[in-house]
This record gives structure tokens, sequence and C-alpha cells, in this order.
């Protein structure tokens, strides 16, 4: 096991500021900031984790049982374990997670252990709050939002970067799109990179979960919060993510055993590069989609990531999508003009971008959606490149249906 990054500020002092959720310092006027919260380490197997990390009666697992069973060491006896899919399957809910915290509440324990992909490490992140539920209070801001437990996050997935950011996103059933929490206390203590994890990787979720760790670093290169710092982690992502697609198609999907532990790891570095920057209008945009006709989040946004940034570069097409263009150039060994056709083509040898129709959305709904991403969805459309009305957004859902 090797350390990654301890992070800059005091242990003792960014504990407290977990707890509480606030901030020692506020960013005011157009100052922006530039930090790194969890611990970051690497194991090679989730048994050196067990041996380093001494899980046991202590701790409480919220996985699923392959992970458990398969990787876990047979002695080690953790306080407890939950399933999540004994309690829903498909996007997390917020009654998934109240239904959780019922079963959990009376378990003593010190610390939360997540193991999963997005979903298992968002709600991991709710779970260590102090008294969770109901879960929709949180979102809508009538409690406070304060750590309880210790928590260490381990991704499954190449995909979301959970494990590095400040951010739960659930389907709150009530509000009837998907909402995102972000609070300091949601940070993990630790995260836990562990390439063995991804040895079986569906294809499928790979390409979904890659393919959102794309549009993560692309929308936080894009966002006005983006600093020299966040931009260097975003880059990184998106030519690591784009150099394993072109091996993936020019030597086929076997190629992709060789590659996991690049994607985690650029998965890692798009999730600390959005964690700081922000994601925007492709989030935005796909989350009252996605949960409305039940669409995996990597995949709903895929399917809107073309249409956005088509439209961004539309509108302005001399800023800083200029530079994006030029990185994109450079890693698909193309001219400036090509880049959104090749990156296109690119994208089709690992996941076939469905029109928006074949999930069921009409064009009668497309006015409701945007009307969705209005009321529900500002802190993601605050850092959107440009700024995009309702119509432009009703226009970018209908070229996409």
């Amino acid at each position: 096991m090797h350390v990654v990054n301890k992070g800059y500020t005091d242990p003792v002092v960014r504990r407290k500021n977990r707890a509480t959720g606030n901030d020692r310092r506020k960013e005011t006027g157009s100052m922006k900031s530039f930090r790194i919260m969890p611990t970051i380490e690497v194991c090679d197997t989730l048994k050196e984790f067990c041996e380093d990390f001494q899980v046991g009666e202590r701790d409480l697992i919220v996985t699923n049982p392959r992970y458990f069973e398969h990787y876990f060491p047979e002695d080690c006896r953790p306080a407890a374990v939950i399933y999540v899919k004994n309690y829903g399957t498909g996007e997390p809910t917020d009654d998934m997670v109240d239904r959780i915290w019922q079963d959990i509440k009376d378990v003593s324990f010190d610390r939360l252990i997540g193991i999963g992909g997005g979903s298992i490490l968002d709600i991991a992140k709710i779970l260590v709050l102090k008294n969770p539920s109901p879960v929709v209070d949180l979102y809508d801001g009538i409690r406070p939002v304060e750590k309880d437990k210790e928590l260490i996050l381990i991704p499954t997935t190449c995909g979301t970067g959970s494990e590095v950011t400040s951010v739960s996103v659930l389907n709150v059933l009530s509000k009837g799109t998907k909402m995102g929490l972000q609070r300091d206390a949601e940070f993990a203590d630790t995260a836990v990179l562990i390439t063995e994890l991804l040895d079986s990787i569906p294809f499928g979720v790979f390409a979904t979960s890659s393919l959102d760790a794309f549009v993560h670093a692309s929308e936080s290169f894009l966002s006005p919060k983006a600093t020299v710092f966040s931009k260097m982690y975003s880059e990184k992502a998106i030519k690591m993510i784009i150099n394993g697609y072109r091996q993936i198609a020019d030597q086929g999907r076997e190629q992709l055993k060789e590659l996991t532990g690049e994607f985690l790891l650029a998965s890692c570095y798009a999730g600390i590069a959005f964690g700081n920057a922000g994601c925007a209008a492709v989030h935005a945009m796909s989350m009252p989609f996605s949960g409305a006709h039940h669409v995996a989040h990597g995949e709903a946004n895929y399917a809107i990531f073309q249409g956005v940034f088509e439209t961004y570069e539309t509108i302005n097409p001399q800023g800083e999508i200029h530079n994006y263009k030029d990185i994109l150039r450079q890693a698909l060994d193309c001219t400036q003009d090509e880049v959104f056709q090749e990156l296109e083509k690119l994208f089709e040898c690992i996941l076939h971008r469905k029109p928006l129709h074949e999930y069921g959305v009409t064009e009668d709904e497309l006015g409701h959606l945007a009307d969705l991403v209005i009321e529900k969805q500002q802190r993601l459309t605050a850092n959107n490149y440009v700024p995009l009305d309702r119509n432009t957004m009703i226009q970018i859902y209908q070229s996409l249906l």
C-alpha cells in the first residue's frame, strides 16, 4: 500500500471542518480555490487493505455480495454488512437510504466502509451523517449536514470519482428528479484505489462509468470555477481515457484487462477536477431525464454530452472551449475541426449512443425537463461554460431526441 496524497490541511482541523460541514474560509468575489480532501491510498488487493486498516468488529461495510463474498478474507468479521441490492436496484433513491438507516441505526460502529460503484459510495456518504433520515430533509436544507462517523470509500468502477468528492446524488422521489447534496461533511476520510476490484468489471459497466469520467473531466475543464490546478487533472483524465479507448478500439475489448488501473486512476483525477470546479449542463440536463426514465447515470450523461458541447461551441467558439478542443486534437490525432466527429466515432466503439426517444422521452415532456433543470439543478448550471436558457435547453433535447 502507498499513499498518493495526504491533503494539505491540518488533520485535526480538517476533521472538525468535515464534521460541521463548514469551510474555514469562504470564497468571495472571484477568488478560486483548489484542494484534495481525502487521503488517497492504493492497495493491490482487498486483503491487503483489510490487513493494513485492521478491518474488524468496529466497522460497518456497505457493499454488494459480489465484493464481500469474493474478495474479503474469511477471517474478517465486521460489525455488520449491508447489501444495498437488498433495498432496491437501479439508481439509488432517498427511500432506499431511509430504509437502510432504519436497519443500521442501532448498530454500534466507529467506521463505515463503502465498497462499490458511485451509487453505493453516494449512499455511504449519507449514512455517516448524524441523523440522516428522512433524507429528503437534508436535500431540502431543513437539517444541518453533520458527519458522525469515519468514512472510507473504495470504488469498484472507473467513472464516478465519488471517492474523492463531497457530492451525493440520489433520485429524490417526492421531487420527481435526481438531486445532488454537496457538503464538506460528505468527504471521505480516506479513498482507497484497489485495481483488483475491477478485474471482472462487465464491459457495459466499464463503458458507462468511464464515459461519465470523461464528462466529469470535460465539464470541469470548461467551468468558470476551474483553476490551473483543476485543469491539470481534467486534461490528464481526458488524455488517459481517450488513450485507453483508442487501444480498445484498435485491439478489442480484451485489452481492457490491461487498462483497468489506468481508467481507475483517470476516474480519480476527473473526480478531483470536478470536485473543485464542478460539473455543469450535461449533468444538469441528464438528471431529470435519467430520473424519470430510469437511465444509468453515466449513460444519461453520454446521451446529453454531444448536444451540450456542440451548443457551447456555437455560442462561444473562441473561449476556453478552443483550448479544450486542442486537448482533444492532440489526444485524437486529428484537426480541431474534426474533434467532435472523431470523438463520437471513438465513443461508438465503446458504447452506442441512443437517441432520447429510445429511452421513452417524448417531445411533449421536453419543456418539463427544462423546467426541472432550472428549478432543481442550479448547483450545476452555475458552472456552465455559457448560460443556457430554457429555449436553448429544449433545443438541445430536441436535437438528441
